[in-house]
């Protein structure tokens, strides 16, 4: 998924990638794909009627207003000009359109010319956000990468005590200084580690909070600019960890967070726990933000890099 110095090892498909994303989805499909065949079997003729069903189905799945005013706009200009006129044709055009945002959004992360590689991973408490770097640590430690970890979350001691558990557990080196230190100087001292000992990747847990977006704003810049006088051209990636099941409401964390931090990419979280799947293309739309991998599953290789054409097949087929 990366463009590094690595190479795109990151893209490979690993053994039963997607029969593991179609379960992982299996909930969003259900609320989406299968309610649009049943809307679609009642009836041939394209009519409001029809088209006030689709919209509800569409929103009802999260896919976004946005989306689905696009959507329901599109097969009527079809059906004025007659480029369609059965109703079993429009489930193949709310595909491609679905497939046409997530597509669009799609972004390189920045290439690193040397190591480490600095990912900032933000996002709210209780959005998995630690056990997605305990996830990605174990993904990046699997193509034989070093990697370090920053507990740069000293806003609350619990946070620093779970990421050494995901240390424990992937038999990684975490990084850590008294709850309350400043989150800037961690980073400092994990960036100067890293550096001195040539590890690849250097991962960072940051503040789980929106207490006030000025704050969030004012801390996540000073470690930026820290990060930048360290290691050059970093953090080279800002992963905003969003929980699925939260719908809208992860929406809105995404416009907070990318106002504060200038997120990169997405890793949605519990994506196999809720039918409003359809955030992820919500997101893809309003934000522009490209998805860079969803979690499926608790087990440590259930985060999955996103692939855009691999997800709406997932949905769509059966």
């Amino acid at each position: 998924m990366f463009q590094t110095l690595f190479g795109t090892s990151q893209k490979t498909e690993e053994p039963g990638f997607f029969d593991k994303l179609k379960r992982g989805i299996e909930k969003t499909r259900a609320g989406l794909t299968s309610r649009i065949e049943e809307v679609l079997s009642t009836t041939k003729k394209i009519d409001e009627d029809l088209l006030e069903e689709l919209e509800y189905t569409l929103i009802s799945a999260d896919i976004g207003v946005k989306t689905t005013e696009e959507v329901l706009s599109s097969i009527r200009q079809k059906v004025d000009r007659n480029l369609v006129n059965d109703a079993g044709e429009l489930k193949h055009l709310i595909r491609e359109h679905l497939l046409q945002v997530l597509q669009s959004s799609e972004k390189p992360p920045a290439e690193v010319s040397a190591p480490p590689e600095v990912v900032l991973v933000v996002g709210v408490n209780g959005s998995g956000k630690t056990t997605t770097i305990g996830k990605l640590t174990n993904r990046y430690k699997a193509q034989g990468r070093s990697v370090l970890l920053a507990a740069a979350d000293t806003f609350r001691a619990a946070a620093i005590e779970q990421l050494q558990i995901w240390g424990a557990r992937t038999g990684t080196e975490v990084i850590h200084q008294k709850p309350g230190a400043d989150p800037s100087a961690v980073l400092f001292d994990a960036l100067q580690a890293a550096v001195a000992r040539e590890f690849d990747y250097v991962i960072v847990d940051t503040a789980g909070r929106l207490h006030t977006k000025s704050n969030l704003m004012a801390e996540l810049e000073k470690m930026n600019r820290t990060a930048s006088r360290v290691v050059p051209g970093a953090p080279h990636e800002v992963l905003l960890v969003l929980d699925a099941t939260t719908g809208q409401n992860g929406l809105e964390q995404a416009r907070k967070f990318t106002e504060a931090s200038g997120v990169t990419g997405i890793v949605l979280t519990k994506l196999d726990g809720t039918a409003k799947g359809g955030i992820v293309i919500a997101i893809a739309r309003e934000l522009n933000l490209p998805i860079r991998y969803v979690g499926v599953g608790e087990q440590l290789d259930d985060l999955l890099p996103f692939d855009a054409s691999k997800f709406v097949a997932s949905l769509f087929e059966t």
